[in-house]
């Protein structure tokens, strides 16, 4: 059985810091709890709660989200917890009690919109996970193993649709103004969610777990020098990327001509301005770290 790993990953709220698994830990219900009594139903955030520091705690999907009480900083014990957590969940814990888990208050779906640098592109951010891996459909045809964007297409002025981790951001022609659909799509999105339908379909779901385990697997086969680019890349680029709405991922690295090859997606796809300045900062930034000015990138939009 493998073990459950659990990722710190800050938030724009700096009192809250998410505790991420690389499984999910609920059958994808999510659930607030304000106290040590309101989280029976729980008995992983009853434990939390005897943390000092802990006031809230938020579990949905593959996280924990933790809100603290201004008495300590997160930078001094968010290891502690996160060690905390990992040592429970692979105990076999239980995250909700069964009895339980139909019948706690659920949180109420938020969902807000974010500018990207691609004036085409519109980031709308929820307060629940969608997915577990980056995916994107360039029309309703491309989509029939993902509801959710297939519904998405049904707006005449949307042209693309991206998704990863807890956010959608969508394409649309020129037709339409961002300023005049904004609302629509987000009230759409955020009424979606809160039905609980489907964002993929089980089978896209699991090729979605396998498709993360072949690219672990495909890293170890990758040379010393490509292993250091995605390492690069993942470290460096996607958390600025995706705070844009986009996604970067490594294609391929070839010793030869010193060519490296990246594929765009989401906001970083399909601007002509925003790929050239992408483009250029990983170049600069991959000649630097890996000393080697010979070093070239060509993206490719997804």
């Amino acid at each position: 059985m493998t073990s459950i790993k659990i990722a710190i990953k800050p938030t724009s709220n700096d009192s809250i810091v998410k505790f991420e698994a690389n499984e999910f830990i609920t059958q994808h219900q999510s659930y607030e709890f304000n106290n040590i009594d309101d989280a029976k139903p729980s008995p992983l955030a009853q434990q939390l709660f005897y943390l000092p520091f802990v006031k809230k705690v938020y579990i949905s999907g593959n996280f924990i989200a933790i809100e603290r009480y201004d008495i300590v900083q997160w930078a001094d014990v968010q290891d502690d917890v996160a060690e905390q957590i990992e040592s429970y969940l692979n105990s076999g814990g239980d995250v909700i009690t069964a009895n339980e888990s139909n019948s706690n208050k659920k949180v109420p779906v938020t969902v807000y919109a974010e500018s990207t640098p691609n004036p085409s592109v519109m980031k709308f951010v929820a307060n629940k996970k969608l997915v577990l891996q980056p995916v994107e459909f360039n029309s309703i045809d491309d989509s029939k193993s993902a509801p959710f964007a297939s519904e998405l297409f049904h707006f005449p002025f949307v042209k693309g649709v991206f998704m990863d981790e807890n956010f959608v951001s969508i394409t649309k022609y020129d037709v339409a103004e961002w300023t005049d659909i904004t609302m629509e799509i987000r009230e759409f999105v955020r009424s979606y969610i809160e039905t609980g339908k489907p964002i993929l379909l089980e089978s896209t779901s699991n090729s979605e777990v396998q498709k993360n385990i072949e690219t672990k697997a495909n890293f170890e086969s990758l040379d010393d020098t490509s292993k250091q680019i995605v390492s690069i890349l993942d470290e460096y680029i996607k958390p600025a990327v995706a705070s844009d709405g986009g996604n970067i991922e490594f294609i391929s690295f070839d010793a030869n001509s010193k060519k490296v090859e990246v594929l765009l997606q989401g906001a970083c796809s399909g601007c002509p301005s925003s790929t050239f300045t992408l483009k250029n900062g990983i170049e600069n930034m991959l000649k630097e770290m890996l000393n080697d000015s010979s070093i070239t990138v060509n993206a490719v939009n997804g």
